[in-house]
């Protein structure tokens, strides 16, 4: 557990195409003291959905298969518009990189184009409400290709020391296996599948599958760190980076309350939605 002494404040390191390769810098250089990599993404919403009996639960009335189809025709027409990275320690210390303050992560991609990119109308308002200068991103922001270069070289991915947390993060990792290949997603689950576990490995946490175990625990991340009595530390919700560090904090307190005899890693490598064993 963090221990109790005084902690640094946390800031977001907001990242663009100014300073996207000092800030990857930075991360290959502490990657290997904080091998826990906790993931949110922003996108435009979903403007492909199934027919559905609205009487009943969505995630109920498809398979693992369907999903999928859903996601790759949302994905693969959509752009990315932002990512957020908190790494910490196995005890959950945060990188201060020898400075006054403990530091997450905040990219802000160029590409979605909100004049004419396809998009929930209802998605964007949210996020605007939320404060992301769509007009700012396409200015200023990274340029998704270069990412994934420095992805590749950063450590993040192809190693096997890292873990990734999530919550509900099918379409956040759908969205990094089209940027990281430059193409669209395979047609098929289980090629997916493959290819997520090349470039993130065995370990990976969905917080979202991992409350089908855990009593009490129900809704989306909000309502599930505040079941856990957990506080968002710094930054809004539906914002990369600060959704990025409640996701390990709650998952941090899931694996004390609810995996503490066993451990979390029989769930690992389970997306939800697309629970295909």
């Amino acid at each position: 557990m963090i221990s109790n002494k005084k902690q640094k404040p946390i800031m977001i390191r907001e990242v663009w195409a100014g300073n996207l390769e000092s800030e990857f810098e930075l991360i290959r250089d502490v990657i290997d003291r904080y091998p826990f990599i906790s993931m949110d993404t922003e996108f435009p919403g979903l403007v492909f959905r199934p027919a559905m009996d609205t009487t009943k639960p969505y995630y109920s009335q498809l398979q693992p298969s369907d999903h999928y189809s859903v996601l790759r025709s949302n994905v693969d027409v959509l752009n990315l518009i932002q990512v957020g990275l908190t790494l910490s320690d196995a005890a959950g210390n945060l990188p201060d990189l020898g400075r006054g303050n403990r530091f997450i992560w905040e990219f802000n991609f160029r590409e979605f184009d909100v004049t004419c990119d396809p998009h929930a109308p209802d998605s964007i308002d949210l996020l605007r409400r939320q404060g992301i200068d769509f007009e700012k991103n396409r200015e200023e922001g990274v340029d998704s290709a270069r990412f994934a270069e420095l992805m590749m070289s950063s450590g993040l991915v192809c190693n096997d020391s890292v873990s990734w947390v999530t919550f509900h993060s099918a379409y956040d990792f759908g969205y990094l296996v089209k940027m990281l290949t430059r193409r669209n997603l395979p047609s098929e689950l289980e090629e997916f599948l493959k290819i997520l576990r090349v470039f993130f490995g065995n370990r990976v946490y969905d917080v979202k599958h991992m409350m089908k175990f855990c009593k009490s625990l129900y809704g989306g991340l909000d309502r599930v760190a505040r079941t856990l009595e957990v506080d968002r530390a710094v930054g809004k919700c539906h914002q990369a980076g600060s959704d990025s560090l409640l996701t390990w904090h709650a998952f941090q307190k899931m694996r004390d309350v609810y995996f503490g005899n066993d451990g979390p890693e029989k769930h690992a490598g389970v997306l939800y939605g697309l629970e295909a064993f």
